[in-house]
């Protein structure tokens, strides 16, 4: 029984024992009461590192002095208008996951760092390479020389076999304060947080996760690492006790990566669909909106050839609830390539169940990467076929038909006009756009007028420049 009492216009709880079921879960021992968890800490936070990143940014001496006015009446010989170079330092952590030094991280951790130095809680410093980035997962790996030494690390748990409720450490070094450990629980699995990468299948922990923490290790009571810690959500940049981690089994196939000096490869079935809504599932005699309807399935893709077609629900895949593209990748990113995943399919007003096996994404047609040049609008923009690769590899496309841009040069023409990185362009001067050797050839050509149709997210997007 529980009972509050005020004390000094306050309250506190009070346990009382003799009033608890027999069965109740309460230390009394000295033993009991001795619980910690001290020894899991002083096994795991050796394996965790702290990082420091440092990149040379060109800042102007005074920016009054860029003033047009200002250039005149120096008649270009600005005094302060000249750049110089300032060097920016940031603070991460990080886990090494091989004794022979392989440390993983988040990528926004080391995003444009031109030096990169990894410290280990015995004072030890090492430059680090980078191994691989990821930007879509936000991980990063990299590689530091320990001249044969073994280094301290952690094994990876595995992710699925967590559930809402586990208890859970988080250790980083926040605010720089130096390593420190905290304590929670598993909040939620599956969670979405929009914003930190395009794979959105986030564990959800109350462990207080702040700045610095990023990188840093997740554990399990086993002291496995569970997750990477990545963000928070906040109102002020400190913790409010939800923070988002990366799960091990996304982890695992970043590190994989890596270490075969490939770039990660995103298992693909084959399918495109939408969220279930309200509407959508009276529609279809659900009994709640859940679920991914599916408006596409690749000819002779493995969803194909399970057996999967146009309005089916995705319900489950691989014992996960699968809500709409981003969990579906999610899922996905955490299988092995060629591993079978039981698929729970809604069809006909019943459950039906099938076996699909994701494969490496095909290269068809071929990218055709090319940058454009020249006068026309496009131009430092770099063009690419569509094919199911290239829509991982940019992990948002909505659209399989066109020509997407997958690079765009800074102070380019087409920059300048305000083209993005995952635009598709649908069609130029009433001309369909459906490779790039078309759009190449248009654009070779000088246009009084340039009547240009891209695709950006869910919405098309007429221009016309010029004229």
């Amino acid at each position: 029984m529980i009972k509050t009492f005020p004390l000094f216009g306050s309250l506190f709880l009070c346990l009382c024992a003799s009033a608890l079921p027999a069965h109740a879960d309460i230390p009394f021992s000295k033993p009991e009461i001795d619980l910690s968890f001290a020894p899991l800490v002083k096994a795991a936070s050796p394996a965790v590192v702290n990082i420091f990143t440092s990149r040379t940014v060109n800042q102007q001496v005074n920016p009054m002095f860029d003033d047009p006015f200002i250039r005149r009446f120096f008649g270009g010989n600005v005094p302060g208008g000249q750049m110089r170079q300032r060097v920016e330092s940031s603070l991460g952590s990080g886990v090494v996951i091989r004794a022979d030094g392989l440390v993983v991280t988040n990528a926004h951790v080391i995003r444009d760092a031109s030096e990169i130095r990894v410290v280990l809680t015995d004072r030890r410093e090492f430059a680090a390479t980078v191994a691989l980035r990821d930007d879509h997962a936000d991980l990063a790996v990299l590689r530091i020389d320990t001249a044969g030494d073994k280094l301290p690390f952690l094994a990876l748990a595995d992710s699925d076999k967590a559930e809402v409720g586990d208890l859970v450490l988080a250790i980083g070094n926040p605010f720089g304060v130096g390593q420190t450990v905290t304590s929670g629980i598993v909040s939620a699995m599956g969670r979405s947080a929009q914003g930190i990468s395009q794979y959105n299948e986030f564990i959800q922990t109350d462990a207080p996760i702040n700045p610095g923490n990023s990188g840093g290790a997740l554990l399990d009571m086993h002291g496995h690492l569970l997750a990477i810690n990545s963000a928070i959500y906040s109102r002020d940049g400190g913790s409010l006790g939800i923070g988002f981690a990366i799960p091990s089994n996304i982890v695992r196939t970043t590190i994989e990566a890596a270490e075969t000096g490939h770039k990660p490869v995103r298992p693909w079935i084959g399918v495109s669909g939408q969220p279930v809504t309200s509407d959508i599932a009276a529609s279809l005699d659900l009994k709640r909106p859940d679920g991914l309807l599916i408006d596409h399935v690749a000819a002779g893709g493995p969803a194909a050839q399970a057996g999967m077609k146009q309005g089916d629900v995705i319900m489950t895949l691989g014992g996960r609830d699968i809500s709409d593209m981003p969990s579906m990748r999610a899922r996905l990113y955490a299988t092995r390539l060629n591993t079978a995943l039981d698929a729970v399919i809604w069809r006909d007003g019943a459950n039906t169940t099938t076996s699909v096996t994701p494969v490496a994404p095909p290269e068809t047609p071929a990218r055709d990467e090319t940058k454009l040049k020249g006068r026309e609008p496009f131009a430092g923009a770099t063009v690419e076929n569509i094919s199911p690769a290239v829509i991982e590899d940019l992990g948002t496309l909505s659209s399989t038909q066109g020509v997407v841009i997958s690079d765009i040069g800074d102070n380019t023409t087409a920059a300048q006009l305000g083209f993005q990185v995952g635009d598709v362009v649908l069609a130029v001067n009433d001309a369909n756009i459906g490779s790039v050797r078309v759009l190449s050839g248009i654009a070779a050509h000088q246009a009084p007028q340039w009547r240009i149709t891209i695709r950006r997210g869910d919405q098309v997007i007429n221009t016309v420049l010029g004229g």
